[in-house]
């Protein structure tokens, strides 16, 4: 079973939908229904758990900036392809959570709990959220400060958001030493070192062990690539095999 019909099954249809159709409460407060109908589901938790975070977020994410424009939705249509038995269940938590931009903090600390000892995998959502973040070929501060604080509450040190950051602002997308996270002037060892750690924790394959739902990892193929690009544009200037 699709982690979007577990999602549908699990949530959608389950507690998440009946506190949502009875009272309309706010999205930070669904999270509690949410955390005790999965608590006791071991294997199917941590993917549901992301695949309703990635819900949450992205939809207040588009709305960071005071409007969610078509590119946004759109955007977020491309990273997260949902299926049509479970389109209409994520389009009413989507449209409920971009209300506001508040509201967010709850979701984004079950799933960095759920992903402590797995921060690529935070790593790919906040990936996601970047992306949705600039389709409107805009860096807002609004926006910046929600990826901010998203990626303090999942443990990401200044120097790794600006890695993460690197990839997708027009500032540092080509720059391959940021993306690497590592300074221009850093020794070839240490550059080499950083590449082979990012390919090591990135690997889709290793996503997916850890956790992450089979239907995102066309977004960490992406992110693989832009890793690989990096190191190639590196390689080629310091003249490494």
């Amino acid at each position: 079973m699709s982690i979007w019909n577990k999602l549908k099954k699990d949530v959608l249809d389950g507690p998440l939908g009946a506190v949502l159709n009875a009272a309309q409460k706010k999205v930070d407060e669904i999270s509690e229904a949410v955390s005790e109908r999965m608590s006791a589901r071991k294997d199917a938790t941590k993917q549901i758990a992301f695949t309703t975070a990635v819900i949450v977020l992205g939809a207040k994410m588009a709305k960071a900036d005071g409007v969610v424009t078509r590119d946004e939705v759109d955007a977020f249509k491309q990273v997260f392809q949902v299926e049509a038995a479970a389109a209409k269940g994520v389009a009413r938590v989507f449209n409920i959570a971009k209300k506001d931009a508040h509201g967010f903090e709850p979701y984004a600390r079950q799933v960095a709990r759920l992903f402590r000892e797995q921060p690529a995998v935070l790593e790919q959502l906040i990936d996601a959220l970047f992306h949705i973040a600039k389709a409107d070929n805009q860096y807002h501060p609004g926006e910046k400060a929600f990826l901010e604080k998203v990626g303090e509450i999942f443990g990401f040190d200044r120097r790794t958001f600006l890695r993460i950051e690197a990839k997708h602002t027009v500032a540092g997308a080509d720059d391959p030493y940021r993306v690497l996270g590592v300074a221009a002037y850093a020794p070839d060892e240490e550059v080499r070192a950083a590449y082979l750690t990012l390919v090591r924790e990135h690997h889709p394959d290793t996503l997916m062990a850890q956790g992450l739902p089979e239907e995102f990892v066309e977004q960490a193929n992406t992110r693989m690539a832009k890793i690989n690009a990096a190191w190639d544009a590196v390689a080629k200037d310091r003249g490494l095999d």
